[in-house]
C-alpha cells in the first residue's frame, strides 16, 4: 500500500475570507516538505485557520506569550517518534495553527502574495513538526531558512524579497 498524507484543514474564523485554492496550496505545502525530507509512512496533520484573537490566546495559553504571532506549530513527535492513528497507521505529526490575519499583514508588508505567505508559515511549521527548531538562531535557523526557500522554490514560490524589517 502506497504511503498516504493526510492534511485536515478547518477554518475556525470568519475575520478573512479564504481565498479559492489556499487549501490545496497548504496539502502542496505539506507534501512537499515530507517528499524533501524523506519522511516515509503515512502520515496525518492538522492545519487550522484562525484569526488574531484566538492565535493570540493559544499563544498565552502554551508559549506564556501575550500576543498574536502569525504561526504555530504543535508537534506530536520527539526525535522522529510519532504517536500512530491505529485505524489507519499514519503517523500523526501535530497540528499547525495559522493567523489569516496576521498572513495577510505580513503578505503586504513583505511585498508577496497571501498564497506565499501561507505557503511560507505552512512549510515553516511542517519542518517544527518533524523537530526542527529556531528559536536558538545560529545554524538551525539557517538550516531552516534554506530547507523553507528549497521547497518554497519547487512550488514555483520564489522569495520576492527580505523577510526581515528594520524597526526603528
Amino acid at each position: 500500500m502506497k504511503d498516504k498524507i493526510k492534511v485536515i484543514i478547518s477554518n475556525n474564523q470568519s475575520a478573512v475570507k479564504i481565498p479559492s485554492g489556499i487549501r490545496m496550496l497548504i496539502r502542496r505545502c505539506c507534501n512537499a516538505v515530507l517528499v524533501n525530507e524523506k519522511f516515509s509512512g503515512s502520515a496525518e496533520i492538522s492545519v487550522t485557520i484562525v484569526d488574531d484573537v484566538e492565535i493570540h490566546r493559544l499563544n498565552k495559553e502554551y508559549r506564556n506569550i501575550d500576543r498574536s504571532t502569525d504561526v504555530l506549530s504543535f508537534p506530536l513527535g520527539v526525535d522522529g517518534v510519532y504517536d500512530i492513528n491505529n485505524d489507519t497507521g499514519a503517523k500523526l505529526l501535530g497540528d499547525i495553527v495559522i493567523s489569516i490575519e496576521h498572513a495577510v499583514k505580513q503578505a503586504e508588508l513583505y511585498g508577496h502574495s497571501l498564497n506565499r505567505e501561507i505557503a511560507f508559515l505552512t512549510v515553516h511549521s511542517m519542518l517544527h513538526l518533524l523537530g526542527y527548531d529556531h528559536e536558538a538562531g545560529g545554524l538551525e535557523l539557517v538550516r531552516m531558512r534554506e530547507k523553507e526557500e528549497s521547497v518554497l522554490t519547487q512550488l514555483g514560490l520564489v522569495r520576492s524579497g527580505s523577510y526581515y524589517t528594520v524597526e526603528e
